[in-house]
């Protein structure tokens, strides 16, 4: 009987005040949008010959100029004009969990290094700078430094062709809320998605918070079982989504991945 008490304790204390520090977790890809502006429609095209081969060309009638807009949240890493080679004038943001994103040939630029961008933020213009030989937005998701296969709201990119994708992104700002239930212990708010992150608060039991977006990391037990989802209430501030009722057992619908 001490001995099952002592282990939910244990249990108790990782999950809200966590006393063990183990290695932070990765992250999960965040949901990539298509990187212009809510409702129009473009065409991508994917192509064997292509560098890096996972790349989509974007084009769409009279597109020079138009805005190109960040496909997911995240800061802004790269903003260099390699003159008339290569990817010319190109943006590149950090979404974290090794995530990246290129725009290249871009005719201008809208962010600086440092720059804190979000769904729908204009990053810069279409052009055809570098080695374009027109107007097009060439695109990449990175993991790690290593391109991969390009997704929007988690679905493949076709492969290899054309397709007209059509934007969702910047159409609204959805938004979740919650209520923590600890049973009375105020929760550890951390700077990341896990109990390995730096403690940079707390939320007293009782509180309703505003979820902004949801993404994995450590799993934790809490009031509302074991879950492995975080839920980000604030800029680098997350807290665990099993010490919060949400309404819904697993992701909020209409939420972000972060």
């Amino acid at each position: 009987m001490g001995k099952r008490w002592l282990g939910l304790l244990a249990a108790g204390l990782l999950a809200v005040g966590a006393l063990v520090v183990p290695a932070a977790p990765a992250m999960a890809a965040p949901t990539f949008k298509v990187p212009f502006p809510c409702g129009q429609s473009w065409s991508g095209q994917t192509r064997t010959g292509h560098s890096p081969a996972y790349a989509v060309d974007f084009n769409r009638t009279d597109d020079l100029g138009d805005p190109v807009v960040a496909s997911a949240s995240g800061t802004v890493d790269i903003v260099r004009d390699l003159g008339g080679t290569s990817y010319g004038k190109y943006v590149r943001i950090n979404h974290g969990g090794g995530y990246t994103t290129y725009y290249a040939h871009l005719t201008g630029f809208n962010v600086s290094v440092g720059q804190t961008v979000g769904y729908g933020k204009v990053i810069g213009w279409v052009g055809s700078t570098g080695g374009s030989t027109g107007p097009h937005l060439h695109y990449e998701q990175r993991l790690n430094g290593a391109d991969i296969k390009v997704r929007f709201n988690g679905a493949l990119a076709y492969y290899w062709g054309t397709k007209t994708y059509t934007s969702d992104n910047g159409c609204a700002s959805s938004t979740g809320s919650g209520t923590v239930n600890t049973n009375g212990t105020a929760l550890t708010v951390r700077s990341g998605p896990g109990t390995g992150y730096t403690a940079v608060g707390t939320v007293a039991d009782g509180a309703r918070v505003t979820i902004y977006c949801q993404t994995s990391g450590t799993s934790v037990t809490g009031t509302y079982g074991t879950s492995t989802i975080w839920d980000r209430i604030g800029s680098g501030r997350y807290i665990a989504d099993a010490y919060v009722y949400t309404g819904y057992d697993g992701y909020i619908p209409g939420v972000p991945r972060c």
